[in-house]
């Protein structure tokens, strides 16, 4: 079989995001976005013939690009503090857990300036869910998947028709100031973001993760420069995130009309499901955009625990020749996908299918 041709950056880096699990419903559960999960993809692209590219590390600039600071520093900030605080030991908690979240009604008088005193009580200002851990290493992990994306584009901007960043912890559910859904920091937003800087007028952002990508939709939700759209099984089914994702969002101000979701209803297999796609590679190119950022989740696959969508891996192949369509320079970048024997077998099939177009 034919070597993968594009650069696949990559970095060890992600291995600091342990969170060992997280509490669903109040219940402990394991986790199913640990490292074994990066160094599984690893091995699988290797073994394919994969080229791999070390991710440098570009400091916090690019997660600043799309982020709120007061956001970016909170989470510096947090597992350190919440080990001052002494929680390691009351209540013998390890990881950095929210437990009150400020809900615009709850915290109405919340202001920049008197900002809570307790680490346990300002995570709270941005975190969405109790399900998305912080440990000691959970902050430069994040960066460092915002540094693979955002040197992913860079090798794009640079001539290359294509670069594929696996990385972890995903990033599509976290938004301009919040976190969750296992995402801390954005990393498509990154790599659409560096390659707007890098002087490309018009990025569209094609999101085929099983769950809508509500943190990228927020970051340009009204922005007309940057195209969002996501094929996704239906939150009105009630699939995360639950509030995002439906048919009649599609931006605001600037970016009215630039937001596209193809909401589907559990079960649907390939047809409906490329479909879809192609809906969107024809919504990419009517936006005039020109280069392209793909969220590569492969959830939606028969066999994943995280969603009830049927593709095929004949499917994700037939997506990779949607997504060549237009010809663009183009980013792939990781998201979910948690089945993890089929997880480099089934992106591999996505860039091999959009590979093969190119020939």
């Amino acid at each position: 079989m034919t070597p993968l041709q594009m650069p696949v950056v990559w970095t060890e880096r992600h291995r600091g995001h342990a969170p060992d699990g997280g509490y669903w419903l109040g219940i402990r559960l394991p986790g199913d976005e640990e490292p074994e999960r990066g160094d599984t993809l690893r091995d699988q692209l290797l073994a394919a013939g994969a080229t791999l590219v070390d991710a440098p590390d570009l400091g916090v600039a690019p997660v600043l690009a799309v982020h709120e600071a007061a956001f970016v520093d909170c989470l510096r900030r947090a597992h350190a503090q919440w080990v001052a605080d002494g929680h390691l030991t009351d209540p013998g908690q390890p990881q950095v857990v929210p437990y009150i979240f400020a809900m615009p009604g709850f915290a109405a008088r919340a202001r920049p300036d008197r900002p809570p005193a307790t680490i346990r009580a300002e995570i709270g200002l941005y975190a969405t869910d109790t399900l998305t851990l912080i440990g000691e290493g959970t902050f430069a992990a994040a960066c460092a998947a915002v540094h693979a994306s955002a040197h992913a584009a860079a090798l794009v901007a640079g001539g290359l028709p294509a670069a594929y960043a696996a990385v972890r912890p995903p990033g599509h559910h976290a938004g301009p100031a919040f976190f969750g859904g296992s995402c801390y920091f954005n990393n498509a937003a990154a790599a659409a973001q560096h390659l707007r800087d890098s002087g490309v007028p018009r990025v569209a952002i094609v999101d085929i993760d099983a769950h809508q990508g509500n943190g990228t939709q927020e970051i340009f939700w009204a922005r007309g420069d940057v195209f969002y759209g996501s094929v996704h099984v239906d939150p009105a089914a009630g699939w995360y995130p639950h509030f995002a994702g439906h048919a009649d969002e599609t931006g605001e101000a600037g970016g009215a009309g630039a937001t596209l979701n193809l909401p589907l209803p559990p079960g649907t297999g390939d047809g409906p499901w490329l479909a879809a796609v192609q809906s969107l590679m024809q919504a990419v190119s009517a936006h005039g955009a020109q280069a392209l950022v793909v969220s590569l989740g492969v959830d939606a696959a028969a066999g994943d625990p995280e969603s009830p969508l049927q593709v095929s891996s004949d499917g994700f192949r037939a997506a990779g020749r949607l997504l060549a369509g237009p010809r663009l320079p183009t980013v792939f970048v990781q998201e979910g996908g948690y089945d993890l024997p089929h997880l480099g077998p089934l992106v591999l099939q996505v860039l091999r299918g959009f590979e093969g177009s190119h020939d």
